[in-house]
């Protein structure tokens, strides 16, 4: 994982380079720009940064493989990418087959620009559409042609990508503080499946969908079941594929971290992590006799896993609140009450070498785990779907763009297995009775407790109920009630923060 950015306007060389210092914790190895048609690599305290009027940046996080340093460039296409492509071995051995591209590395990265090579027509208008339809992962990537600038962001929008238009500039980064830096200080989120034409937004095809036939999956593993949707056989499709995209997603790891609470959404990652044999550390964030925090250590203690934790209270909350609010770049209690707890755990992580760490998020708006979908449910039955299915397309803005930032300002890399799209695209398809049992259902999520379950999730957590983050670790009362109530401390917040309004 990675940081990309990009600027257009006069005299550009030192804004990249700011942008690119803006963003060095999302990518501390080594750095690469593209201005005005010369690359360089190497150290970003080394590169020489002409003042020319086009450039792309790119900052290096190496988890696995060569990851090498980008820009990257095929014959006048250039390339920088921030992403995982986890379907990166079958393209590879397709682009090589089929069209005997000659790759010179083994980064994922360098299968886009093989695709877009291999699709290019002289348009990159209408080439990104036929590259974006054949990756499966989380990314944000820009490409050059000479003439076309195009940014675009994957379906989901796990990868973040902002930009915006001002003073005679336009810029594109992976954090809004990157183009504040370069002086345009009014940004915009790209939507998921967008591009960025000449600066112009553009939908892509749409991947996400809640009116596909379960009848007709293509597992393999189950082509002889019966194709009817009895609970037992979507559960048997839903547990494949689960497993499927927690394999990808740790892919060439010999170790793995995980955002940790003791629910069964993260404690079903775990076990799936263990049996797949990665070894797998366990880190929580909480005050003292917290719920979340109790529940953690005796999952941990159950499943013989070690487990880092950080224990909150005030003055934590008091040092880390300005960390957590310029990772997030807004003010919004929620966000801060939940980030903190991911921007404690990615720490920790940091501290101990990991670069990946792996999330529950998304399994809730899936699977129905919040308190509300029982009354839409109650009101509106099987069309439920679609509050689901609105709150998953509101993701990226809601809850994904906060825990990626608070993650890579530690320089860790989050993942977020249920957010994969042949999960997405099933579990819109599973019919709410399999996910509430009743109005009177206080757990929720019934098939994919029952999927936990069946994978050896300890009895006590498959039956524990949710409790949102913010609360369960304690950190929202620590807030409300001591920390934001100083207003000494706010004052002195406000002034810290010159683009965000506190």
């Amino acid at each position: 994982m990675c940081a990309i950015c990009g600027i257009v306007g006069k005299d550009t060389g030192d804004k990249l380079y700011n942008m690119l210092l803006t963003l060095k914790h999302r990518g501390p190895d080594k750095s690469g720009i593209f201005i005005d048609g010369e690359i360089s690599h190497g150290n970003l305290e080394d590169l020489t940064m002409p003042q020319g009027n086009f450039g792309l940046g790119h900052n290096l996080l190496s988890i696995v493989g060569s990851e090498v340093v980008q820009p990257l460039h095929q014959g006048r296409i250039v390339l920088v990418c921030n992403g995982e492509v986890y379907n990166y071995s079958q393209l590879h051995s397709e682009l090589e087959k089929e069209f005997n591209y000659d790759f010179k590395t083994d980064s994922d990265s360098e299968v886009v620009l093989a695709l877009i090579k291999e699709y290019y027509n002289g348009s990159l208008l209408k080439t990104i559409p036929l590259v974006a339809e054949q990756l499966d992962g989380d990314y944000a990537f820009a490409a050059y042609d000479g003439k076309d600038l195009v940014a675009v962001r994957d379906p989901v929008g796990v990868k973040p990508l902002y930009y915006g238009n001002e003073n005679g500039l336009f810029g594109f980064a992976s954090e809004k503080k990157a183009l504040w830096t370069a002086g345009i200080n009014e940004t915009h989120s790209l939507p998921p499946s967008f591009m960025l034409h000449n600066q112009e937004p553009v939908a892509l095809p749409p991947r996400l969908s809640w009116k596909e036939d379960l009848s007709r999956n293509e597992s393999k593993e189950f082509e002889n079941t019966p194709r009817t949707l009895n609970k037992d056989y979507i559960k048997n499709i839903l547990k494949d594929l689960i497993l499927k995209s927690v394999q990808r997603r740790i892919r060439g790891l010999d170790r793995v971290g995980m955002l940790f609470s003791g629910g069964v959404d993260s404690t079903l990652l775990t076990v799936l992590c263990a049996d797949l044999g990665v070894e797998t550390e366990l880190y929580a964030v909480g005050s003292e006799g917290s719920p979340d925090l109790n529940c953690a250590e005796k999952v941990a203690e159950y499943m013989h896993l070690p487990i880092h934790i950080k224990i909150v209270d005030e003055e934590v909350v008091r040092e880390y609140t300005p960390l957590v609010v310029n990772a997030i770049e807004e003010w919004n209690l929620m966000k801060l009450g939940v980030g903190m707890t991911g921007y404690l755990a990615a720490e920790l992580a940091h501290e101990n070498g990991l670069r990946v760490m792996l999330s529950g998020q998304g399994a809730d708006e899936l699977f129905a785990g919040y308190h509300r979908y029982l009354d839409f449910y109650h009101k509106k039955g099987e069309n439920a779907q679609k509050d689901l299915m609105s709150d998953v397309e509101n993701l990226y803005h809601v809850n994904l763009e906060r825990d990626d930032k608070v993650t890579m300002a530690n320089s860790v890399e989050l993942r977020v297995p249920y957010l994969d799209l042949q999960i997405i695209n099933m579990a819109m398809n599973i019919p709410m009775k399999y996910k509430i049992n009743g109005q009177g259902d206080r757990l929720r999520k019934c098939i994919l407790r029952e999927v936990a379950r069946d994978r050896g999730v300890n009895p006590e957590i498959v039956k524990r109920p949710k409790k949102a983050a913010q609360y369960g670790s304690g950190i929202h009362k620590i807030l409300t009630r001591k920390v934001l109530k100083d207003p000494t401390y706010m004052e002195n917040l406000k002034n810290s923060f010159k683009f965000i309004d506190i």
